[in-house]
């Protein structure tokens, strides 16, 4: 497929990507260790200026950027309508891209995509804008799809057994991994603050205190969590997207 060495079709935007439309068939989330918040920004940037010139994939619906809020970390959550899409990016654009990047920032290491498809999502009626974006990864000891599925509903009936669910919770998209062996919980909420407040009072390391959360935390073939908060720096969709986008 040949590809137009034109002006970049990618715009800027700086509205929150949407983990629930409906056309976003698959989800590639890719995490940078970077070691600082320059190296956030120089990422951000570098990553913009490597699409100079080429055409934006049909298929691609948005590449959202996020910055954990420790600066160790940079997280790209790229929305596809289909595998398809990526598969024909991977042979044609994702070469160039890399090279780009790679000379723009030698010391950055490559990370290699995670693929996801959202299973299950909730969200408060109600919704603010979020100011903080808090991955949970879960690993399990090997594939399971229904293993994966199982787990996610864990989490609902927990959530739906609590009594006072903390206040700063927005939203909640959970995404099970193609191959069968992660969740991603794209958590929603208010500020760094209101998380960090829910898992203290819950005092076991999850935003709830009751027999149904400490059985998520013990779920059988369990093998690994781990929590990062992250802010949302930018997205970069079609230019001809970017209004209202």
């Amino acid at each position: 497929m040949p590809i137009p060495s034109t002006t970049s079709t990618a715009a800027t935007v700086h509205t929150q990507p949407d983990p629930t439309r409906p056309d976003a068939g698959i989800v590639a989330v890719s995490e940078f260790q970077v070691g600082g918040a320059d190296q956030q920004q120089a990422l951000f940037e570098a990553s913009r200026a490597a699409w100079d010139g080429l055409a934006w994939p049909e298929t691609l619906l948005s590449i959202a950027w996020l910055a954990s809020l420790d600066g160790q970390t940079a997280l790209a959550y790229v929305q596809w309508r289909d595998e398809s899409g990526f598969d024909a990016f991977g042979r044609t654009h994702r070469p160039i891209l890399t090279a780009r990047l790679t000379a723009a920032l030698p010391a950055l290491t490559p990370a290699a995509p995670v693929f996801y498809r959202r299973y299950r999502s909730a969200r408060r009626p109600d919704a603010p804008v979020p100011g903080c974006i808090v991955a949970v990864s879960v690993e399990f000891d090997g594939p399971d799809e229904a293993r994966q599925r199982a787990w996610v509903d864990a989490v609902f009936d927990a959530l739906a057994s609590e009594p006072d669910p903390p206040a700063g919770g927005i939203g909640a998209h959970f995404h099970v991994s193609t191959d069968g062996t992660r969740v991603l919980n794209y958590a929603e909420w208010v500020d760094e603050a209101s998380h960090i407040a829910a898992l203290e009072r819950s005092g076991i390391g999850a935003i709830g205190s009751g027999p149904k959360w400490r059985a998520v935390q013990t779920f059988p073939g369990l093998k690994a969590s781990r929590v990062t908060r992250y802010r949302m720096d930018r997205r970069l969709v079609a230019s001809a997207a970017a209004v209202g986008a």
